[in-house]
């Protein structure tokens, strides 16, 4: 189960973080604020849900610096930026590095909600994306070596006499091969199969198309 989505909002302007927690909870978000960058990630873990407002301009580690730390940690979450006047070409690196948005302070609190809510959205499908990459492999690691091959060939559209010819075996061999191929990666037809393949990179889509 999804952990509820956190608001990480990062900024040394206490008025500012007070000013978004009230904003964020008045629709009724979880939020988490943090006075700087170091706090925020002595309190983060990759995994955990939701988006960070960032301000781009802090002592110490800057907001540029938090997000790389957080791309080379992998933690794939969304992020928005908060910029004063005359930032505007740090939010621009921002987005450039893979922030989601960028706005100017002060900003419109509506444009602001919008925008988290966005953000979440993503992040959400992002998780739920890594989610079923998890499953798929974990399902494909029951597949002994010749299941595998078999799979393999099958996702590429190549027809059964054609896996019994490659791996000198009859015919037979590969349907019961195939039909365990099936049971094993709980799929409910060939589509499913070929989907799953392409969600993990095993084909890709124009071998759907072609099949």
């Amino acid at each position: 189960m999804m952990s509820e989505p956190t608001v990480f909002v990062v900024d040394d302007d206490e008025a500012m973080r007070n000013s978004l927690r009230w904003l964020i909870e008045s629709v009724g978000l979880k939020t988490e604020t943090h006075d700087s960058a170091a706090s925020f990630l002595e309190a983060y873990y990759p995994g955990r849900t939701g988006c960070v407002i960032l301000d781009v301009r802090m002592p110490g580690l800057s907001g540029l610096e938090l997000q790389d730390k957080l791309s080379f940690q992998d933690a794939n979450i969304p992020i928005i930026v908060l910029t004063g006047h005359g930032d505007v070409p740090m939010a621009v690196r921002a987005m450039k590095s893979g922030a989601v948005d960028f706005l100017e302070k002060p900003c419109n609190d509506q444009l602001l909600l919008d925008c988290i809510q966005h953000a979440l959205d993503q992040d959400a499908e992002q998780k739920a994306d890594m989610s079923l990459k998890t499953d798929i492999k974990s399902h494909m690691a029951q597949l002994t070596p010749r299941e595998h091959d078999v799979l393999e060939m099958v996702v590429e559209g190549t027809p059964n006499k054609e896996i019994a010819a490659a791996l000198g075996v009859s015919t037979r061999t590969v349907e019961v091969h195939r039909a365990k191929v099936m049971e094993k990666m709980q799929a409910n037809s060939l589509a499913d199969l070929v989907r799953m393949s392409m969600v993990i990179g095993l084909v890709h889509e124009e071998a759907e198309a072609e099949g």
